[in-house]
């Protein structure tokens, strides 16, 4: 029989053991962070009928996402997270406590040209808390903490979580007759970034028809920076021409108010007019976060508030706001730019046993107590030469290794071998375990991210 050459399929990815560990060691400080603010984990289907994730229907989500026929049955692939949640608390709103604070790492799918750092498969994670009718905008103001606590326990510091609220944006753009073309405005102004000013303006009064008044009033009103204070004391200067815009900077002003009673330090958050989001349904708080080292890298965590998540599903207002990390693609970056911190273990066990005679049991029984203490363990029994069971070891740097032979069974005591400081010692296995453990604490002090 011919055989088949492996691959993988473009625009997924596979990583080998050590990168699979340090993105697990990411996905556990997520959710680690997120149950600490009172977040449930949730997990939904990967596939769904279609007609339930293409509610929406139309533009890119149905160009790309993933569908196909089982029988007669029209399924799709999940393209985001946030659509299947949506389904899960319509479909179980009875039994749901509002608000409900959920997170969910998971795979996604969207079948767009694959390119670097682009990927048809890929984790997204994300946390929502969804209101039942209402929705306080202090769940707006403790967002920002999350994003701050997420980012600082990865290692970074150099980050900017930058805040703006789509009322504003919408009021101000009403207060210029503009309301009908404020979402276009939005999208437009949504690339000063990428593309600068004089292009902007460019689309403004091209694309869109606006005049060079119109335009160079938008222009200025985005271009408004200083100290959150200062930002919002300028902002002051237009409350009392429209009531969407005073709400929009009344609930911004709560937002920044809170930073410091959640923690946040002022230097990692900004309040910028240039933040709308591309997305339509964010009607109140948006956010992104950058990394200030890093702007190639773009938005590494963004999201906002919407005044109701399910309505596609059920009748009832269910409000929400949520985030969402790319996490493949902040993984694969961080990887491209060496900041992934090499010095933390990837091994798949902190422990190795050799045993070193016929009678297996005594290597079992150490390897049961080791375990019972959550040291990971192995025992390598295979018929090998020590030289090769020695090599496996160093090959998948496990940092320990214990040698059990007839002397060290007959006196009791362990041959513990440090793999990293070269230096091997006798001991009870006791305290084997707790020189184990010191060992490891020392060897997992740094941090996933190099800041």
């Amino acid at each position: 029989m011919a055989t088949m050459t492996p691959r993988t399929l473009s625009g997924f990815m596979e990583l080998l053991p050590p990168a699979q560990q340090q993105l697990e060691r990411i996905m556990e400080i997520l959710r680690t962070t997120y149950s600490c603010y009172g977040f449930t984990p949730l997990d939904t289907p990967a596939i769904e009928a279609s007609e339930v994730l293409l509610a929406k229907g139309g533009g890119d989500t149905e160009k790309q996402i993933y569908r196909f026929t089982k029988g007669d049955t029209d399924l799709s692939l999940r393209f985001d997270l946030t659509v299947p949640l949506a389904k899960y608390v319509a479909l179980h709103y009875n039994d749901l406590v509002f608000p409900f604070r959920r997170y969910q790492i998971g795979k996604v799918y969207r079948g767009e040209r694959a390119q670097r750092g682009r990927f048809r498969e890929f984790y997204q994670a994300d946390i929502d808390i969804i209101g039942d009718g209402k929705l306080s905008v202090l769940n707006e103001a403790e967002v920002p903490a999350i994003i701050y606590q997420v980012f600082s326990k990865l290692g970074l510091s150099r980050f900017q979580i930058r805040v703006n609220n789509r009322k504003i944006l919408n009021g101000f753009y009403a207060m210029l007759g503009l309301t009908q073309q404020s979402g276009d405005i939005m999208r437009t102004v949504d690339k000063l970034d990428k593309i600068g000013t004089e292009k902007v303006a460019g689309l403004l009064t091209g694309e869109l028809g606006l005049t060079m008044e119109q335009a160079d009033e938008i222009l200025k009103f985005i271009a408004i920076t200083g100290t959150n204070q200062e930002v919002l004391t300028a902002l002051e200067g237009y409350r009392g021409r429209h009531e969407l815009f005073d709400l929009g900077l009344t609930e911004l002003s709560t937002v920044a108010g809170y930073l410091g009673d959640f923690g946040v330090p002022e230097e990692n958050f900004a309040v910028d007019l240039t933040i709308a989001r591309g997305l339509d349904y964010y009607t109140g708080t948006v956010y992104e976060t950058t990394l200030l080292d890093h702007p190639e890298i773009g938005s590494v965590c963004s999201g906002g508030r919407y005044d109701n998540l399910a309505e596609y599903y059920t009748n009832k207002q269910l409000p929400g706001v949520g985030i969402s990390i790319g996490l493949t693609r902040l993984f694969y970056v961080l990887g491209e730019q060496n900041l992934l911190n090499p010095a933390l273990p990837t091994a798949p066990a902190d422990v190795l046993i050799l045993p070193m005679t016929e009678d297996l049991s005594p290597a079992i029984a150490l390897a049961t107590e080791l375990r019972n203490t959550g040291l990971r363990t192995q025992i390598q029994w295979e018929e090998k030469k020590f030289k090769q069971k020695m090599s496996y070891a160093d090959k998948l740097s496990i940092p320990y290794l214990i040698l059990l032979g007839e002397d060290e069974i007959s006196a009791g005591v362990v041959a513990c071998k440090d793999m990293n400081a070269g230096t091997q010692e006798k001991l009870s296995p006791a305290d084997a375990i707790a020189h184990i453990q010191a060992g490891l604490a020392k060897l997992n002090e740094g941090s996933v991210i190099l800041g």
